[in-house]
């Protein structure tokens, strides 16, 4: 029976005809109800017509998270007067209301409310376009901007232009930006509705409850110790302080269970909500306390789609974990960030749902300006191989017939295509091949998708899928980083994860048989598993878990295989290097963890296939999290793309070196001397070292430096034709005026005896005949009065000569170069050859300045001739006696 009563106190209620005007009309709407008002729960309930009100249809709800797909549809259950699953016996169907999540379906024909995580709504859109049956679909907290949620939009209004116009699409979220989801959904026909639905929820007081003392900024998955003592100080402070259950954000698995331990001894029942929680947990946290105070430690699972009953307190860590890659070194992990505005008004909202609330926020009120105002949309942060595969799959490579709200990175979008070139899920236009379907369809990321693919025939499929399974979610922190002793682990266990990892390997392994064409996990016998017999075929049978896990990891992560530098140390295939956990400077294993100083089966391997890593803020190399032992011929099994031998002729510390070498990418495998190594190669490799050291690998004599200032100076003042001789462009064009030198260098020792000059005189302009005049435009010296000729430095911002005052008597005006275009700057020289004036006008010198000059030298240095006009006097370079005597 309908709770009518729950039902209608429903704040959503009241924007419910709007919401199904614009449906009838434009088809589309964007809803924004603030948390607690039901749209979750009685919007689907309305559009389906089970509250009996409007026509009969079938309603598919997507929402980002498991948890939150199972708790709707069983809160919508409730509000029916029905539980999902038992509204009718699985013979005659299920119930009005059901769930489908990965590898659970509680749904039927008599479904008229369905709800789905958006990577189930991705798949089935990819089997069946049209959505068949499907008259409206709800797309729930789209705020969050997770990218199977974009994807899914994108997709579903593809679909309604081009095959189901009639079908119905709502965005639905507390927090939104409401007007640019409008415009998406609208698309040429202008902006679809917004239906606001305001809000009776309760008020909830802010309480700013910062740290005493600064902690450390989170970086990757850490988190300061010190803010999760605080955070545990601030839930007992809360207990202290508010009445009903606390509901605490972290986030992540490993710092729940940090403040669980910290909140030992408390009077209150404390319970741990994530995403690896087992669905009985979660449903006993949603199901509300039995009179016991409770404290709930979640992740953000727990901000929006659903009431945690009993809920009068939250306390928020103001912390987040999102995804992040680092495309420079093919690594994708989970990063700890400041959580959004809009997630923390997400979070104060759960305090609220029932009653006047307090949400107590660790961090200062200044602070909370510069968050985010929303978190950063998963398209532009997080690995988009998954993405690019789903957009071939659709029939659109390159995504720009999609309409999403943020583009795809050029940059992350390619590297996302070269991954699935490299496994065969694209072709070369980008096409999805019919290995590329296939892997869409196992529901895994692509990469795992390939090692389940390939690594079936090789192991068997049941051995595949455990290991897979085992990748796609990794295992706790406590089965530590050796993959196969993690995989002995969970077949032992009998913890959540190892129940969650049963049934998902049992769902690969079914899903990679069909695939296959085979009849599922079975087949013929090959021997060797703990877990039971499995088909396959050859040597394989043979192969121990060890080798199982390290050959599905190399499969997966094929650039990741590594080769020890030391111990504990390696360089990966990619180029990057990797540590064990323990190897790290300044930096021990993390707690439950083996690393290489506690007995780690990985400690002593010289090869790895490195599944999980990650890259610690300012650490050169990567650090790995989940690996496997390997040997050398896996490695090149796994990753022949990466396999290449050929001559290697490189500049090296200083000089060049001529190899056969064998590798596997960034791995040297091999390598012998090469006696008679190609000249390209040569040149090019001296070209670098030049390039990588400078020009000062070249002889630079006096002549040579003096021709260089001389050039750029005439390149300065009169531009082309005359070349440019900076450091930065005569290495730009080193193989122009090195050509013969460089033809003949095959070490260091032979750049070193290049003149540099004799090649430098090349770039003169001769083919137009200019050359010819550089002598005039920039005289390398100047025949002064005296007969002298005098060098002329170019090397300043002006032309200098610098030569002894008698030597210039009789010059009337300064010299000028470049075409007469800039005079000379003369420095009168003592007949000691030290400064005594500079001037760039001898007549105005001698008419003012000569007269000082000659006071102050005569009596220093009288046998040198001072008369009294020297622009009459006959220059000299002797003294007066000498004058004299000759």
């Amino acid at each position: 029976m309908i709770r009518r009563d729950a039902l209608d106190q429903l704040p959503v209620r009241t924007a419910l005809p709007a919401l199904r005007a614009a449906l009838d009309g434009p088809g589309s709407a964007v809803l924004c109800a603030p948390p607690g008002t039901g749209k979750t729960t009685s919007v689907p309930l309305d559009l389906a017509g089970l509250t009996g009100e409007g026509p009969v249809r079938r309603v598919l709800v997507a929402e980002p998270r498991r948890m939150a797909a199972r708790a709707a549809a069983r809160r919508m259950a409730w509000l029916l007067g029905e539980e999902v699953g038992t509204g009718a016996a699985p013979a005659q169907g299920w119930g009005p209301v059901g769930f489908t999540v990965r590898g659970e379906r509680r749904a039927g024909p008599r479904t008229t409310v369905e709800v789905v995580t958006t990577g189930v709504l991705l798949q089935r859109l990819q089997r069946d376009p049209e959505l068949a049956g499907v008259d409206v679909v709800v797309l729930d907290e789209c705020h969050e901007r997770h990218l199977d949620a974009d994807t899914s939009a994108a997709f579903l209004l593809d679909v309604r232009e081009t095959l189901r116009p009639e079908l119905r699409l709502v965005a639905a979220s507390a927090t939104t930006d409401a007007e640019g989801w409008a415009r998406l959904l609208g698309g040429a026909q202008g902006a679809a509705p917004v239906v606001e639905a305001t809000g009776v929820s309760h008020p909830v007081e802010v309480v700013w409850a910062p740290p005493e003392r600064p902690v450390r900024p989170a970086h990757g998955t850490r988190v300061d110790p010190a803010l999760l003592t605080h955070v545990a100080g601030v839930v007992r402070r809360a207990l202290r302080e508010r009445t009903g259950d606390v509901l605490c954000f972290l986030p992540g698995v490993g710092e729940i269970g940090r403040v669980a331990g910290e909140l030992a001894g408390v009077d209150a029942e404390v319970l741990q909500v994530h995403g690896r929680a087992p669905a009985e947990v979660q449903d006993a946290v949603l199901a509300g306390g039995n009179g016991v105070r409770r404290v709930v430690l979640a992740t953000s699972v727990a901000e929006s789609s659903l009431t945690v009953p009993g809920v009068r307190v939250v306390v928020d860590s103001g912390l987040a974990r999102v995804p992040r890659t680092d495309h420079a070194r093919g690594l994708s992990a989970l990063t700890t960030v400041r959580a959004s505005r809009a997630a923390a008004q997400q979070r104060a909202g759960r305090a609220g749902r029932e009653a006047p609330g307090a949400v107590y926020r660790c961090w200062a009120e200044g602070e909370d300006g510069r968050l985010p105002a929303f978190p950063d949309p998963e398209i532009r942060v997080a690995d988009l191989t998954a993405f690019a595969l789903q957009a071939a799959c659709w029939g659109d490579p390159a995504a720009d017939g999609l309409a999403l709200l943020d583009a795809p990175p050029a940059g992350a979008l390619a590297a996302a295509r070269e991954v699935l070139t490299a496994i065969g899920a694209v072709d070369g236009a980008g096409r999805a091949t019919e290995r590329g379907v296939r892997m869409a369809r196992l529901g895994l990321h692509p990469r795992l998708a390939r090692a389940l693919l390939d690594g079936a025939p090789e192991v068997g499929v049941r051995r595949a899928a455990e290991v897979v399974a085992l990748l796609s979610e990794e295992p706790p922190r406590a089965y530590g980083d050796d993959l196969a002793a993690a995989w002995r682990t969970a077949r032992r266990g009998g913890d959540a994860y190892g129940a969650r990892w049963r049934q998902e390997a049992r769902r690969l392994a079914s899903a990679a048989g069909e695939s296959r064409g085979g009849s599922g996990a079975g087949g013929e016998p090959r021997g060797g598993s703990a877990a039971g017999a499995d088909g396959g075929r050859g040597a394989g049978a043979q192969l121990t878990d060890d080798a199982v896990a390290g050959l599905v990891a190399a499969l997966a992560f094929p650039e990741r295989v590594a080769r020890a530098r030391r111990k504990g140390s390696y360089l990966m295939a990619s180029g990057t290097g990797a540590e064990l956990a323990g190897a790290q400077a300044g930096g021990g294993h993390r707690p439950g963890s083996s690393g290489p100083g506690d007995g780690s089966g990985l400690r002593d391997a010289e090869w790895l296939a490195v599944a999980v890593a990650d890259r610690p803020v300012a650490a050169a190399s990567a650090r790995v999290r989940l690996a496997a032992v390997i040997d050398e011929e896996t490695a090149c099994a796994a990753a022949p793309a990466l396999y290449a031998s050929g001559e290697e002729v490189r500049w090296s510390e200083g000089d060049v070196v001529a190899r056969r070498v064998t590798r596997l990418g960034a791995i040297e495998l091999a390598a012998r001397p090469l006696t008679a190594p190609d000249p390209g190669l040569l040149r090019d490799a001296v070209v670098s070292g030049l390039r990588r050291e400078g020009l000062g690998l070249l002889r630079w004599s006096a002549a040579a430096v003096s021709l260089r200032q001389r050039m750029a100076f005439v390149h300065r003042e009169l531009g082309a034709p005359w070349p440019d001789v900076s450091d930065a462009a005569l290495l730009e064009c080193v193989e122009e005026w090195l050509g013969v030198e460089l033809g003949r260098a095959r070490r260091r020792a032979d750049l070193e005896r290049v003149d540099a000059g004799q090649a430098l005189a090349r770039l003169l302009p001769w083919a137009t005949g200019e050359a010819a005049r550089f002598d005039e435009l920039a005289p390398e010296r100047i025949e002064v009065p005296s007969g002298s000729r005098v060098r002329v430095d170019y090397g300043g911002a002006q032309p200098v000569l610098a030569v002894k005052l008698q030597e210039l008597f009789g010059w009337q005006e300064s010299p000028r170069v470049a075409g007469g275009r800039v005079p000379v700057l003369v420095h009168l020289l003592s007949p000691a050859g030290r400064p005594a004036a500079v001037t760039a006008d001898l007549a105005s010198f001698w008419r003012d300045g000569y007269r000082s000059v000659r006071a102050e030298l005569r009596g220093r240095y009288p046998k040198h001739p001072w008369p009294e006009d020297p622009s009459a006097a006959e220059p000299t370079r002797h003294t007066s006696a000498r004058l004299k005597r000759g």
